[in-house]
């Protein structure tokens, strides 16, 4: 459990995109499991998603890098 939470420390922005895309992967199958798609289809919109939550949390810590660089700077 400590190596866990340690992995999750050392990769704050690994575990929030891990999150993010579980958790839109599951709106996805939920909202979307009515209208008829093709194994294919599913594929792909599950691989966009996972790719769109990347983005995120990329966009996400832009804001954080410059927070933590002026505590160390000052």
């Amino acid at each position: 459990m400590n190596a866990i939470k340690g992995w999750i420390s050392a990769h704050p922005n690994l575990t929030a995109w891990f999150v993010l895309a579980v958790g839109m992967v599951a709106i996805l199958l939920w909202e979307a499991s009515d209208v008829g798609l093709e194994t294919t289809q599913w594929v792909w919109l599950i691989v966009i998603t996972i790719l769109v939550a990347g983005a995120c949390i990329w966009i996400i810590s832009w804001g954080g890098d410059d927070e933590e660089n002026e505590e160390t700077t000052t």
